[in-house]
């Protein structure tokens, strides 16, 4: 016979399981909203999250007790809680009482989820901040009640709208150490006001707070019966997310991936950035501009009837149309543009200075395209909004410039869509992220500009002269002997009777490049525009020589990419620098080493050797006749 106490304790179970799934359920289909806290230095942010996950109950009774424990060893608030340690992971963190990386936490309400990004206020730091930014719906920019608007809460509310976070909620912290003054509030927002409307941002929520004691953060305080306006939860659980306002604009969808697992299917899988698509939609796959109808629309829980921004999703055409990872899929009547030259907007994020004209990987959605961009425009002072003269950005700069790729990329400008409109840059050697950037719109002459086909064609000029092009590029340190080896190796290629010219270092910066110098951005585009040369030469069916130091390997790639497949040969002058020191035809190591010339390439300015060269010329073990013999007997066995 069953115990009869076993019934009760059965249906408990069933019941709390029931509960169980029905909280999960509710908890699945509630809208998501991510944020930041920003601001400056000591204004509160860390512990501002730390309040909001203990309010929300997101703390279990170990976190409790080990944070309790914390604050009492390393806290900033005597004996009582420092709910900064929730966030301030990191030792260094603790240890110096401000936020170094950016942290992530989770915590959920009744009526929504929340993910939130802490993020540093250091100036040293904005790249951080930028990075937490970018996939958030709104920002609390923090301001100590004591202090006022600073210099990184201007930084940091110029930054959060250039990328295009629209909800900002100003929360003037630390309100009871002020014994909540209405007047002090006031003046803030008032100062706050009219920063704001000089850098366009149009509105924002305002409201004293205070983190530690948790004066209107779930609810409203007593201490501010002046204040009439929302509590900080309240406001986060009713602000409008991105995904929503993304769902009414135009369908775009970059293609993650082809989804082939047989014969019988084939789909193409991504996350949809904007709009809605049904089943029998008609679309357009971009850059190639081929249309069809979607059939269906897969997932893993079955097929769907309608789509929406937000969702991953695998879409069925009716028609076998080429269509890969890279590619956009819209709206047939309403697509994206492509083009390869824009302004933008870049936020550089690199120790290393940007270099005017060396190629950079630029990811842009699903796209990855090499990209070059010019001298800025102008460099923004987030302190005064001035605009600056500028060569280069160097770490955490702002700056305007044009930027090309080396074909077309779908996009849309950033303020109409952060997906197709937002970039990053990464360096093709270390494939560190180096910037971050928008683009603002493409450029008239992007459209205008379109290669001129004629009928003479290169493989003609190549034919005429009995010879295929080529270009034999010479690098190494100064003094290695490039000249003089390039010398010998088109007087032999002449006696050969084949087409040659010679581009040497010193000769190009008498004319075509006289107006660069010696700094790492003016070798990049010393280099860039002999690539150019070098070009058009081989379209002409020449074989050309180039002597060049050319110290980065990226510039060397950068030409290389220029070339045909197999035209571009590379040829190291491996000379050890003590060895070309010691020769010093022209003075110019002793003029290095006394600090008469500056940037000179092996003692202030870096070399980077290659890699893997077509062919290396050991000169401590050859003379400069029998390396030109070497040479010409690789390019034409």
């Amino acid at each position: 016979m069953t115990d009869i106490l076993d019934e009760p304790i059965y249906k408990t179970d069933a019941l709390i399981a029931e509960d169980i799934d029905q909280y999960l359920k509710v908890h699945e289909h509630k809208t998501m909203l991510r944020f930041i806290t920003c601001g400056s230095v000591d204004d509160g942010k860390s512990t501002l999250i730390g309040r909001l996950l203990y309010d929300s109950k997101m703390i279990f009774e170990d976190q409790l007790a080990a944070l309790e424990a914390d604050s009492k060893k390393v806290g900033t608030q005597g004996q009582d809680i420092d709910f900064a340690l929730l966030v301030d992971g990191l030792a260094a963190e603790r240890e110096q009482g401000i936020t170094i990386d950016v942290a992530y936490r989770f915590f959920a309400t009744e009526k929504r989820k929340f993910i939130v990004a802490d993020t540093p206020g250091h100036e040293q730091y904005t790249r951080n901040m930028v990075t937490g930014a970018s996939t958030a719906d709104l920002a609390v920019i923090l301001i100590d009640a004591r202090k006022g608007v600073l210099t990184q809460t201007r930084r940091h509310s110029y930054l959060a709208h250039l990328i295009g976070i629209r909800n900002i909620v100003l929360a003037v912290n630390k309100m009871d150490l002020v014994d909540y003054d209405q007047a002090v509030f006031d003046a803030i927002v008032k100062d706050y006001t009219a920063f704001a409307s000089s850098i366009g941002i149009e509105t924002f929520t305002a409201m004293p707070i205070s983190g530690f004691k948790g004066d209107n953060i779930t609810g409203p305080s007593a201490n501010t019966p002046w204040y009439k306006g929302p509590a900080l939860i309240e406001h986060l659980e009713t602000v409008e997310v991105n995904s929503a306002a993304d769902a009414e604009k135009p369908f775009r969808m970059p293609v993650q991936w082809v989804n082939r697992p047989n014969l019988d299917f084939r789909g193409f899988s991504g996350l949809i950035a904007t709009g809605v698509v049904k089943p029998g939609d008609a679309v357009r796959v971009l850059p190639s501009g081929k249309t069809s109808t979607v059939t269906r629309i897969v997932t893993m829980d079955g097929d769907l009837d309608q789509a929406v921004a937000g969702q991953s999703v695998t879409l069925c055409f009716a028609d076998e149309i080429d269509c890969s990872r890279g590619d956009v899929i819209a709206l047939a009547d309403n697509p994206p543009q492509a083009a390869d030259q824009f302004e933008a907007t870049i936020v550089w994020m690199s120790d290393e200075e940007m270099l005017p004209g060396r190629p950079y990987w630029l990811k842009i959605g699903t796209q990855t395209v090499t990209a070059t961009v010019q001298q800025p425009k102008y460099q923004v002072n987030v302190n005064t909004m001035e605009h600056l003269a500028a060569k280069t950005l160097d770490l955490n700069a702002i700056g305007l410039a044009n930027l090309s790729t080396d074909k077309q990329i779908v996009f849309e400008p950033y303020k109409e869509n952060r997906t197709l409109g937002g970039f990053i840059l990464i360096d093709k050697i270390s494939n560190a992220t180096v910037a971050a950037g928008m683009l603002n719109f493409s450029l008239r002459r992007a459209q205008n500009v379109h290669w001129q086909a004629t009928d003479v064609t290169r493989e003609f000029h190549a034919a005429l002269k009995n010879q295929k092009p080529a270009v034999l590029w010479f690098t190494g340190l100064s003094g290695a002997g490039k000249s003089t080896i390039a010398n010998l190796v088109e007087k032999k290629l002449a006696r050969m009777n084949r087409h040659t010219f010679l581009l040497d270092g010193d000769n190009v910066r008498h004319g075509l490049n006289k107006d660069l110098g010696f700094t790492d951005a003016d070798r990049v585009e010393n280099i860039r525009r002999v690539g150019e040369v070098a070009k058009l030469m081989t379209d002409a069916g020449l074989i050309v020589i180039t002597a060049f130091i050319s110290p980065f390997r990226s510039e060397r790639e950068m030409v290389r990419q220029m070339m045909q497949p197999g035209e571009f040969i590379e040829v190291h002058i491996d000379t050890p620098l003590a060895e070309a020191e010691s020769r010093d035809v022209k003075g110019l190591y002793k003029k290095a080493r006394s600090g008469q010339l500056k940037n000179f390439t092996g003692i202030d300015s870096p070399y980077e050797a290659p890699e893997d060269p077509e062919i290396r010329i050991d000169t401590t073990a050859m003379t400069a006749e029998e390396a030109a013999d070497a040479i010409v007997a690789r390019l034409i066995p």
